[in-house]
């Protein structure tokens, strides 16, 4: 096992590769919806890890961009610990051109170097030293990236499930808090899809024959909004609502789609019944509910607490201040803490402004936080 001090002159001593790895990640955009894009850098990957030694499983779509499998075997019996991260991106194809990948100033800037090919570039420098010997986990590790993480992780979850039962606990490469803070708690995020079917009529002659379905889907906004409830992490946004075609025309048609964020499964499954088991003010309307619960909270159980204080004690012994906190998006690590798999998130890189034009992480926060990861890799268990 490698001491502290070994670990961060390793990788102090390959800082300008790493940025040099780091702005090729950022000029092989990934959006979302992007499939070559995804795909080209899914092929970078895996010839990356490969040469590291590490045994790599393209996890193929066929609209929707290939996640990534990659295993460094050890032929222990211990279950592996998942490394876990997402390939795409916020933003569109021809970003990167407008934005150019720049250091200025200790930070490095481009379109998704926060969020989150700085988490990825941490994998491959973790598979460097696994490589090099400088590290020696004693049990398997997985690194897995999923490709469409920021529009609801849809294809990537089925992968991301089956592989993480068989893992031991999870250390998600997101993006920290500010400061550097790991993530010990992130809301559950659901989306909500309302419609109303009500009767449509002519506004001044058939007035009372009309069932106005703008009005009947305003009772219930009203209604679900009021489940807002701060003391408790839960809240409700609508976001969008659209009916009618004319003034003239009692509205037979209205929709809304509706964010709601909660602190717990409990909670979660509470607010789904309300909302599902809602009944029309007029009778003449229909009311259907779509969506749900897209991503669970990940809870500050009592494994995940044990976790984070494993890390931020190896993260003094190579001199950081690891602190945690809370947030209300969701990550993939929320789905392996549904699971009853420990999970420490918000590992990544320090910076700022994730989906924002001035995204960027400090640069001299690459080393220690590699460091840490393989830090964690080695001892998780222990």
């Amino acid at each position: 096992m490698s001491t502290p001090a070994q670990l961060l002159d390793f990788f102090q001593s390959r800082f300008d590769e790493s940025l040099d790895t780091l702005r090729q990640l950022v000029e092989m955009e990934s959006h979302s919806h992007d499939k070559p894009g995804i795909d080209a850098l899914v092929e970078f990957l895996a010839a990356e890890f490969s040469s590291l030694g590490a045994e790599v499983e393209r996890l193929p779509h066929a609209t929707c961009g290939n996640a990534l499998k990659a295993q460094w075997k050890t032929g222990t019996a211990l279950k592996p610990l998942l490394l876990l991260g997402h390939l795409d991106t916020v933003w569109p194809r021809g970003t990167a051109s407008a934005r150019p990948f720049r250091v200025e100033g200790g930070r490095a800037f481009g379109p998704g170097v926060f969020d989150m090919k700085s988490g990825i570039l941490l994998s491959l420098l973790a598979c460097r030293a696994l490589n090099e010997k400088i590290v020696k986990p004693g049990k398997d590790l997985i690194f897995l990236f999923t490709a469409d993480e920021e529009i609801g992780t849809e294809t990537g979850r089925p992968h991301l499930k089956m592989i993480a039962l068989a893992c031991g606990a999870v250390l998600c490469l997101e993006p920290p808090l500010p400061g550097g803070r790991a993530k010990t708690f992130r809301k559950g995020v659901g989306t909500w899809t309302l419609c109303v079917r009500g009767v449509s009529a002519h506004a001044g002659v058939d007035h009372p024959k009309g069932a106005n379905a703008i009005v009947e889907l305003s009772r219930h906004l009203i209604r679900i909004q009021e489940m807002t409830d701060y003391s408790r992490g839960i809240t409700v946004s609508i976001g969008r609502v659209q009916g009618g075609t004319a003034s003239n025309v009692v509205p037979d048609e209205a929709e809304a789609i509706v964010d709601f964020r909660v602190s717990t499964i409990a909670d979660g499954q509470h607010m789904e019944s309300l909302v599902r088991n809602l009944q029309p003010f007029d009778p003449r309307c229909t009311l259907t509910v779509e969506g749900g619960l897209n991503r669970p909270p990940l809870e500050r159980t009592e494994a995940v607490i044990a976790l984070f204080q494993k890390a931020r004690n190896l993260a003094m012994e190579l001199g950081m201040d690891l602190g945690e906190g809370s947030t209300g998006g969701g990550s993939d690590g929320s789905f392996t803490a549904a699971m009853g798999i420990p999970t420490l998130d918000g590992l990544g890189v320090d910076g700022d402004g994730a989906h924002a034009v001035d995204e960027h992480v400090f640069v001299n926060d690459i080393p220690p936080r590699a460091a840490l990861l393989c830090r964690l890799a080695e001892s998780i268990y222990d």
